[in-house]
């Protein structure tokens, strides 16, 4: 297991005393206050300094704070496709491979909804950026975090892939664990959901077998996660236009965790999470008798097949369309008053911008994030 000591999660031992430091930082009596505000402001504090390991932790403490989170900012969390993930054979244990559209609610609440099915949770990749913050880092790591280390040179990477690949796979195959990963690097930005090649290569490195067998043994289960109000929408509309204008973006040092706040504080309207079918044997013949990286691609198209076709398309979507290309093609799915509410809408998250940029183009890159996914289940 030395091979995995930097990127495998907390054992119980180690969550047990990461979050009794943890539970002196003051950090805890603001987010006590936010998860708990009807009781004494060092309830949460108590809680991690009883927290017996990982699953207690994610019993007592995280699973409250995320029914906290979808009670004060959404309208509702619903799901299905959850009997997709009983029928799994072999070790029973899969790969989770999702969309990406918050960067820590998504993983939250697919763990949220294997509590409430009393189904084993999974461990979660996510990337070390992530973890510059030593409070956001106790939390993650003694959550099941695996971590993918990033910003590294091209040699590292491969090297780096290379470990991530087995310890997924040992995971999976021992029957120790499920994981959840997103089918991309970062969140996806214009509301298009394309899983990334490389991230199927990564897959099949640790592979001992031939390309059927290795991806076989994976048991990969699609997810889609969507909400009826993007988390983050308008930073990322930002981040796309200034790549457009300056040809890169540079992220400021605090900007992570100031998404993953605006992600939980902000009002998401309905959440829904689609459980999509696992990639089949036959599928996976299929795509194996393709040569080299075509193999590869027709497992990404099954892939983002599943992941598109289990998106919910809200009436939020549905205006995005109709406002970016101009249209009224599907003024069926909602009234003219949810139109101007979400003109307003729009407005109101333009005002807050930046001076400099063009709100014309902003507008667009905004409307494009919410009606792409419209488009995607068109092609």
């Amino acid at each position: 297991m030395e091979e995995f000591e930097n990127i495998q999660p907390y054992n119980d031992e180690e969550a047990v005393a990461a979050l009794q430091k943890l539970a002196r930082h003051p950090a805890v009596l603001v987010i006590s206050k936010y998860i708990f505000p009807e009781l004494p402001i060092n309830t949460l504090k108590k809680m991690l300094l009883d927290v017996k390991g990982v699953d207690d932790f994610q019993h007592q403490i995280v699973s409250k704070a995320v029914s906290v989170v979808v009670g004060r900012s959404s309208s509702g969390f619903t799901y299905e496709g959850v009997e997709n993930l009983k029928g799994i054979g072999g070790t029973g244990k899969y790969l989770a491979v999702s969309n990406h559209r918050d960067i820590v609610l998504d993983p939250a609440l697919t763990q949220w909804m294997l509590l409430q099915n009393n189904l084993p949770l999974t461990e979660i990749c996510v990337g070390n950026n992530l973890l510059a913050n030593g409070v956001v880092e106790t939390l993650l790591r003694s959550n099941r975090m695996i971590t993918v280390i990033r910003g590294i040179s091209a040699r590292e990477v491969y090297l780096s892939s290379q470990i991530l690949s087995k310890f997924i796979r040992s995971e999976i195959t021992s029957g120790k664990s499920s994981v959840w990963i997103a089918q991309r690097e970062g969140r996806t930005k214009n509301g298009l959901d394309v899983t990334e090649q490389g991230l199927l290569k990564m897959f099949d490195m640790s592979g001992e077998g031939d390309f059927k067998s290795n991806f076989e043994e994976l048991n990969i289960v699609p997810m889609s996660i969507s909400y009826e109000y993007e988390p983050c929408a308008f930073r990322k509309a930002r981040e796309i236009l200034i790549k457009q204008m300056t040809g890169e973006y540079h992220k400021k040092e605090d900007e992570d965790m100031h998404s993953i706040l605006t992600g939980i504080r902000q009002w998401k309207g309905g959440i829904h999470l689609c459980v999509g079918e696992p990639l089949t044997a036959k599928e996976i013949e299929h795509a194996s008798w393709y040569d080299k990286n075509d193999r590869y691609q027709a497992i990404r198209r099954i892939l983002d097949e599943r992941i598109i076709s289990g998106y919910k398309l809200w009436k939020t979507n549905y205006m995005g369309y109709d406002l970016m290309n101009g249209t009224s093609k599907y003024a069926d799915k909602y009234t003219q008053e949810d139109l101007e509410k979400f003109k307003e809408y729009t407005e109101h998250k333009l005002k807050r911008t930046d001076k400099k940029l063009d709100k014309n183009a902003l507008r667009d890159i905004f409307w494009h994030i919410y009606g792409n996914p419209v488009a995607a289940k068109e092609d």
